[in-house]
């Protein structure tokens, strides 16, 4: 088997972490490998398929003579991705930097496949809440057209990192002790209590979070003309964002028609039995890589509509894996970058 080299960029941290695992479990064919990071974390070792590596600061050499770069997040692609590209490695970015551009692949495997091949050298993944609700989406919208989706996201705290995982742990038992601890992650207390508003505040009073919900997926799905508005919130969960959807479409869809095209889908698992229920939860998809979809049942207030409950782990399936699968379809299109 052919192997390939690859870099880590932000190998250290939660999503650098699950990129190495899921390599790992992928048995994706990594040649050489690089693991880089700010210079605070150059330095340290890291076990990767039983060999210790040492973590590199993160340079624009980091990239001569390798294949694939995984960015984590954060300001690194922006810093570095360009380098990387010039020196013939394609970047598969999870930040926000590159989303929106044009010139930029916005990619979900099971949603957008082909558009891997129209890379300029960089693949954007898409935010995590996106990537959840974009993969049952995209079977309903090819069966029935999609005209108008209504979200609201019940999103876990290890989206805001470990910082976010700490409070709440750290809060809860403060508050359980009868004393007290002050938010210093989120902005109101996280334990016992849901915060509506994640990001930024932007026009109309929708937050960047929302707003990334709406763009990202219309890109996603190749059409700006399907409406979408969304509510982000944070909840006291520590891992695996949920999701409330409502799903107008132009042809009927029948709960059990939903369930049956939902049940052929890639990457998507039914748990849909309400008299037993049984219906997702964070606390049984963590650690997966499937979306989960319950909870599907015609709405009762508009003739051709769904409402669909949607549970998924944001830092595997909402990040890691994703990059990983985009990194798949990269080696299978054949549509690496030559090198200069």
């Amino acid at each position: 088997m052919q192997k390939y080299n690859v870099v880590v960029v932000g190998a250290t941290g939660a999503v650098g972490q699950e990129i190495l695992n899921i390599l790992d479990e992928r048995n994706f064919p990594v040649g050489d490998l690089k693991l880089c990071a700010t210079a605070r974390s150059a330095g340290k070792e890291i076990v990767f398929k039983g060999k210790s590596y040492t973590v590199e600061q993160t340079t624009p050499e980091s990239f001569t003579g390798m294949d694939i770069a995984f960015f984590a997040g954060g300001k690194a692609s922006v810093e570095f991705g360009p380098a990387a590209v010039e020196r013939g490695c394609v970047v598969i970015d999870n930040s926000s930097n590159y989303r929106m551009d044009p010139d930029v692949p916005l990619v979900v495997p099971e949603v957008n496949p082909e558009d891997v091949k129209e890379h300029k050298g960089i693949i954007a993944n898409p935010n995590c809440s996106t990537i959840i609700m974009a993969v049952p989406l995209k079977p309903l919208h090819d069966a029935a057209g999609i005209k108008r989706v209504v979200v609201s996201t019940y999103q876990a705290v290890s989206g805001a990192g470990k910082e976010g995982i700490d409070e709440l742990t750290n809060q809860t038992k403060a508050i359980i002790n009868g004393g007290e601890y002050a938010p210093q992650k989120f902005m109101h207390q996280i334990a016992f209590n849901l915060i509506p508003h994640i990001d930024v505040w932007q026009d109309m009073d929708y937050t960047k979070e929302e707003m990334k919900m709406v763009k990202e997926t219309q890109k996603l799905l190749h059409s700006d003309k399907i409406g979408i508005t969304a509510t982000t919130v944070r909840v006291p969960v520590y891992r695996s964002h949920s999701e409330s959807i409502n799903v107008e479409t132009e042809r009927k869809l029948t709960a059990q028609e939903a369930r049956e095209i939902l049940a052929k889908a890639p990457g998507i698992v039914i748990q849909d039995d309400p008299a037993n229920n049984i219906y997702p939860m964070p606390i049984e998809t963590s650690y997966k890589d499937e979306v989960y979809v319950g909870r599907i049942r015609e709405d009762n207030s508009h003739p051709s509509a769904l409402n669909l409950w949607v549970v998924g782990d944001q830092i595997r399936k909402g990040a890691a894996t994703n990059a990983v699968q985009v990194g798949e379809l990269v080696i299978k299109y054949g549509c690496l970058l030559q090198k200069k």
